[in-house]
């Protein structure tokens, strides 16, 4: 049952119920199998991936009208045009293949084959690491849809091949990793877990000591008492992971967060922690299992100093709204007459949503990071923000 602040959400269909209640005995099993605590970044893992029953692997739609939320690539065409010509200077370098991470829908992947092969800069090879099988259905139908002549060269990966030589786009990845919750509190570090309540019918948050290494890189924050945060081992282990195999190329991460000094600033002592669900944000992360998105802000300072020890030089840091008016974002625009209103007037208001500072235009960032990679990225060549990491 649903707390009384978030009683105005909609009630699930019976399926998705019946999947939720699956989730939920599982969660509390490895609960009771913990001795009673569990920590947050497992019950964040087995809320979004859990085989079969987890919000990215049990089959549910999350994206677009029908689903929890939308991303840039389906909210407009213009993002994944903005994004090729990043992607074909890149190229330049030698680089033949296009590895997408996470490709949702397949929007992007279809919008970039399109814009790339207009560009003559089509991959020998569209690779995509996706772990939910209903979005590889929806990709394989987005693509064979929008450019059929490309889709042999599109292939979906259960393990990255090495040595790479590829382009990494990453669009809503890093936000989507499971992160470990603490806070400060009397002047010691606690981490945040998962307990059952006493009547078994709800989650709640517990608290315990952090220890290890989480309580050293809480430590190196010097956080405020009373504070509460996010901190994300997993998300520099899975950069340092695609940095090891990377022998020529890029990664390009766009995503929502700060810099550590934003991220970890004083006024932001409740965390980031985020969820969606049928398009209502709210901030509670233990109920509604399996069937609504849990996202934390990414600290990008952290990405890149995973990057940067794993061999790889930061290649640019920047609002999505510069990269994409370094890419062209308005060029592209001025292509459809603005006298023609049909056509014109929906694709500004997307521009806009893209770029303003209200919308998505400050909040998301874009990071690339790279091996081998010969001159500046068109991407960064004003606004670059990497002084700030």
């Amino acid at each position: 049952m649903l707390p009384p602040a978030l009683s105005h959400l909609p009630a699930p269909p019976a399926a998705a119920q019946d999947v939720h209640n699956r989730l939920v005995a599982l969660i509390r099993s490895e609960i009771d199998a913990a001795g009673g605590w569990l920590g947050f970044e497992r019950y964040m893992e087995l809320a979004l991936y859990a085989p079969g029953l987890g919000y990215y692997s049990a089959g549910s739609a999350k994206l677009g009208a029908a689903g929890d939320f939308v991303t840039a690539p389906e909210l407009s065409p213009l993002f994944a045009r903005c994004l090729a010509r990043q992607v074909a200077q890149l190229m330049e370098s030698g680089v033949r293949d296009v590895i997408e991470v996470g490709a949702g829908s397949g929007a992007l992947a279809a919008g970039l084959l399109e814009a790339l092969e207009a560009m003559d800069r089509a991959p020998e090879r569209y690779l995509i690491l996706e772990v939910s099988g209903e979005l590889k259905a929806r990709q394989r139908a987005r693509i064979a849809e929008r450019v059929p002549h490309l889709a042999p060269r599109v292939h979906w990966l259960d393990v990255l091949p090495a040595p790479l030589d590829a382009v990494v786009v990453a669009n809503e990845v890093l936000d989507a990793i499971p992160v470990h919750v603490v806070r400060t509190h009397g002047g010691a570090i606690e981490e945040m877990g998962v307990a059952t309540s006493a009547g078994g019918a709800r989650f709640e948050r517990a608290w315990r000591p952090a220890t290890g290494a989480l309580l050293a890189a809480a430590q190196a924050l010097a956080l405020p008492d009373a504070y509460e945060t996010e901190i994300n081992p997993a998300a520099r282990a899975f950069v340092k992971s695609f940095a090891r195999l990377l022998r020529r190329g890029a990664l390009l991460f766009v995503d929502y967060g700060f810099p550590a000094a934003e991220y970890y600033h004083p006024q932001r002592a409740e965390g980031t922690l985020m969820c969606h669900y049928r398009h209502h944000a709210h901030d509670d992360p233990l109920v509604l299992a399996g069937l609504q998105d849990i996202t934390a802000h990414v600290d990008f300072t952290a990405i890149a100093e995973a990057g940067v020890q794993a061999g790889l030089n930061v290649l640019g840091f920047a609002t999505q709204a510069q990269f994409l008016i370094n890419t062209g974002i308005t060029d592209i625009l001025g292509e459809t007459p603005a006298h023609d209103a049909r056509a014109y007037a929906p694709l500004a208001a997307q521009v806009q949503k893209l770029t303003s500072p209200a919308e998505m235009g400050e909040l998301f960032k874009v990071l690339a990071l790279g091996r081998g990679i010969d001159g500046p990225l068109i991407g960064f060549t004003r606004g670059d923000r990497t002084h700030t990491l």
